[in-house]
């Protein structure tokens, strides 16, 4: 039996009508994911483009930023003083001014190289300073004066690597912001508050002498700094506890799993630091002649700024010794134009921690841009 007409429709013109329709959203519906396929594979080819774009332009950054930077500098400082920043007197004595701050950046630099900081080094380097100036006017010989300071900031490195791991502080701002106070209590302490002038000729000589090379005087406290940071890029390079350094800055807890003693390299770490910071303050005993209860107060930001500026970052495990080399350079380079163009000492301060907030601004970026590009 036939089925009737639904509203003057046969049932097999419903039916084909039907089928025509839902065909032909079927292929609509290829259509369109074609397309987005198309669009798809349109916009992957301009986020591959972009991420290596961006990917060039970090790598770049990170190896010759820095170095763009000192050359900045060092073109504005002659165009602003042209007849006094390239003569050999004024860039002798930019490397004099460096080496302080340049020999306490590199033992910064290991700590943050862990991913941890130091804020004790300045104190460290007055507390260094002021025992060589009492031991000198104690009438002991130069040797033990020479090598007093270096021991001393040692032990009080030493102290803030024992206290970190063993107390199992969460941070080592915590520990070394309380040795920074104490190894400043223990310097007014020592001098009496008061300065202490008197050191003897190889103390001076070490630094505020002159090596005579081609004519030319070249500052033996430079000259020190030049061989602590090659031994330490050789030794950050070529040596197994050089490599933990980079690993525990890295990923502390992977390297535990993988053997490394943490521990006892932070140890190490913070201990060097120490002596650095010491190494630092019998250089500036050296270069006064005295020892003084303020000295260094606020260099470790100095330090510290050299260290970030030099392209190190305060998440560890990423940093070079030339970059930090060429960040106390910068540093120096701003602060003797600013002198030569009479700018006070308060707007140098004003400037450095911009610089500071651009660059670890642009390591934030950096490490954004690094999670994206995976």
């Amino acid at each position: 039996m036939r089925k009737k007409p639904v509203w003057g429709f046969s049932p097999n013109w419903v039916l084909a009508r039907k089928l025509k329709s839902e065909r032909n959203d079927l292929l609509s519906e290829s259509d369109q994911s074609v397309g987005a396929e198309r669009i798809y594979d349109a916009e992957t080819g301009d986020l591959a483009n972009f991420k290596a774009r961006l990917a060039t332009i970090t790598y770049l950054l990170d190896r010759y930023g820095v170095l763009l930077l000192v050359v900045g500098m060092a073109t504005v400082s002659f165009f602003l003083e042209p007849e006094v920043f390239l003569t050999w007197r004024n860039v002798s004595n930019i490397f004099r001014q460096i080496s302080f701050n340049a020999i306490l950046a590199l033992g910064v630099f290991l700590v943050i190289l862990t991913a941890g900081i130091d804020l004790s080094v300045g104190s460290i380097l007055a507390l260094a300073m002021m025992t060589a100036a009492v031991l000198a006017r104690d009438g002991y010989p130069w040797p033990l004066i020479i090598l007093a300071p270096i021991i001393t900031g040692g032990l009080v490195g030493a102290v803030n690597g024992l206290g970190l791991t063993w107390l199992r502080l969460p941070h080592p701002f915590i520990m070394t912001l309380g040795t920074l106070n104490i190894a400043r209590g223990l310097t007014n302490l020592i001098s009496g508050g008061v300065p202490i002038s008197g050191l003897p000729e190889p103390v001076r000589w070490l630094g505020a002498g002159n090596l005579r090379l081609a004519n030319l005087d070249f500052p033996v406290s430079f000259a020190v700094v030049l061989i602590c940071y090659i031994l330490v890029s050789l030794f950050l390079t070529y040596t197994r506890t050089g490599r933990h350094i980079y690993a525990i800055g890295g990923n502390p807890q992977a390297a535990r799993v993988s053997g490394i003693n943490v521990d006892r390299t932070l140890v190490f770490v913070y201990t060097v630091c120490g002596m650095f910071a010491g190494l630092s303050g019998l250089l500036l005993a050296g270069r006064t002649n005295s020892g003084f209860p303020n000295a260094g107060v606020g260099q470790e930001l100095d330090a510290i700024s050299a260290v970030i500026i030099g392209g190190a970052s305060f998440f560890g495990g990423r940093g070079t010794v030339l970059g930090v080399f060429a960040g106390a350079l910068v540093i120096g380079l701003m602060r003797n134009i600013l002198n030569l163009r009479n700018v006070p000492v308060f707007w140098q301060q004003v400037l450095i921690g911009v610089v500071i907030i651009v660059v670890v601004a642009l390591d934030v970026l950096r490490r954004r841009g690094s999670s994206t590009l995976r």
